[in-house]
């Protein structure tokens, strides 16, 4: 199999033409090995356009999706971000590239043992792995310049929206099969947000998002 040239038709093939054409996000896609997060028996389908399976039903993003997130929220290096759904870790790996601090939250200690690991073996040293209830955030971190939902939602969650910085802003994906739709909330004042969608997507709902406090748009 060559990762490389799989790599390369990625991004030119699925990436590129779903209007993501932030070099520094390409580049980012270029170096950062996503054949290495993956189970190790879909590592030849890594860079496949769809949602690999993970352990115990999970999925992962598409990587059209994680591209497209990395690009609409324009992370920068001074930054604080909270991931909610670890998953495989390569989004958080995305994340970390480019802010200064990352804190990624799982509920499946599966999952956060294989993350760690591939984290550590590819030198992302910037990205804490959390074990924990995602619906809650990371209340003791807040706030965040940016919290990224690697998953739909039927609601926005208050709880997390709580969690931003006056300036910051959260990628969530809303909505019931078939229709969601990816979204950059901005926390604009203390109880002001405004919103932005982006595009249309179905990706796995989040576990435990299905209840809670919400917020009304």
């Amino acid at each position: 199999m060559n990762f490389e040239q799989a790599r390369f038709n990625m991004i030119e093939q699925q990436i590129r033409p779903w209007d993501v054409l932030d070099t520094s996000v390409l580049a980012l896609l270029a170096v950062v090995k996503r054949e290495d997060f993956v189970p190790a028996a879909y590592r030849n389908v890594a860079f496949t356009d769809v949602e690999l399976p993970l352990a115990h039903g999970r999925k992962m993003l598409p990587p059209r999706v994680e591209a497209r997130w990395m690009q609409e929220l324009q992370i920068e290096r001074h930054e604080k971000v909270l991931e909610i759904g670890t998953g495989a870790g390569y989004l958080a790996a995305l994340l970390g590239h480019k802010a200064q601090q990352v804190f990624t939250v799982e509920p499946d200690a599966q999952l956060v043992g294989a993350a760690r690991d591939a984290l550590r073996r590819n030198g992302v040293l910037n990205v804490t792995v959390v074990e924990g209830d995602g619906v809650k955030g990371l209340p003791a971190e807040a706030p965040f310049d940016v919290i990224l939902l690697s998953g739909s939602v039927a609601q926005v969650p208050q709880a997390l929206l709580d969690q931003l910085k006056i300036g910051g802003r959260m990628g969530v994906i809303v909505g019931e099969e078939p229709a969601m739709t990816a979204r950059i909330i901005t926390r604009t004042g203390e109880r002001e947000f405004a919103t932005k969608n982006l595009f249309e997507t179905v990706v796995q709902r989040l576990d435990g998002f299905d209840t809670g406090s919400h917020f009304s748009f």
